[in-house]
């Protein structure tokens, strides 16, 4: 009983602070994740129940950027489309694989997810250097790419699927190097790739069977707390110093996983 009691307050804990960590930085699966599996669910089952637990405090994001969105209507559209269709094969990547052939991968994953996020800041000055030239030189402007953006965004949102931490950048450079040239039209575009993304993929888990509700319902209450605090202390809370803690768990963990993954 105080083991179990021990197991939903341990769970709830590492959901509010992935809700805080999302909301400023990104990163909340690295926390949600290695979580539930320390409790003892399977990795496919962890995975898609941190997929659910983390999906709500995306959503409320959109309304924040409808002005931006509106904008890029005719560009919506298609790669709304083209998450939908990415997620949903990522997930089903996921269900349809087995348990160990997940488990290999996980330490490669959390491995691409925190060198993502440990080249955000050099990618990211590289991308608003580009948009500034752009914004500096209009007559150089050139429409969107959109069969590349669409094919690059397809291999991100399947990636978003099946696992899809520090899938954000990913997305973001997409954006950038495909023609979309304004910094809040591209983070628009990015939270309504990624919010469909998970959201077909928490749907296809939820459909499959696959999410610990025993765990989750808690943590979804948890993460959405931890996303508002987040939100609402956002200036408070540095980026500069939080992202770094989050490459180091990052890497920790992939350190981890690859050492004891025969052992799970």
């Amino acid at each position: 009983m105080h083991l179990t009691f021990f197991r939903y307050i341990f769970l709830a804990f590492a959901a509010l602070l992935g809700g805080v960590v999302n909301s400023v930085a990104g990163g909340g699966s690295f926390l949600v994740f290695p979580s539930l599996i320390k409790v003892g669910l399977l990795p496919i089952q962890a995975n898609a129940t941190g997929t659910v637990t983390l999906w709500p405090g995306q959503l409320t994001s959109i309304a924040g950027y409808r002005e931006d969105l509106r904008k890029n209507y005719r560009l919506l559209i298609p790669v709304v489309v083209v998450a939908f269709i990415g997620g949903l094969l990522g997930a089903l990547t996921l269900l349809r694989g087995s348990q160990n052939s997940f488990l290999r991968l996980v330490p490669y994953l959390f491995l691409l997810g925190s060198t993502s996020f440990a080249v955000s800041g050099p990618v990211s000055r590289m991308v608003r250097r580009r948009l500034e030239d752009h914004a500096a030189h209009p007559e150089h402007r050139h429409p969107v790419a959109l069969i590349p953006l669409l094919l690059a965004l397809l291999a991100t949102t399947y990636y978003i699927g099946y696992f899809g931490a520090g899938a954000g950048l990913l997305t973001m450079t997409a954006l950038a190097l495909c023609g979309v040239e304004r910094i809040a039209e591209i983070n628009a575009l990015k939270v309504v790739i990624t919010t469909v993304a998970n959201a077909v993929a928490a749907i296809t888990f939820i459909v499959g069977g696959a999410v610990e509700w025993r765990f989750c319902w808690l943590m979804m209450i948890a993460c959405a707390a931890g996303g508002y605090t987040g939100a609402r202390n956002a200036r408070r809370i540095s980026d500069r110093i939080l992202r770094p803690i989050i490459i180091v768990l990052g890497f920790a963990i992939a350190i981890y996983f690859f050492l004891h993954s025969k052992a799970l």
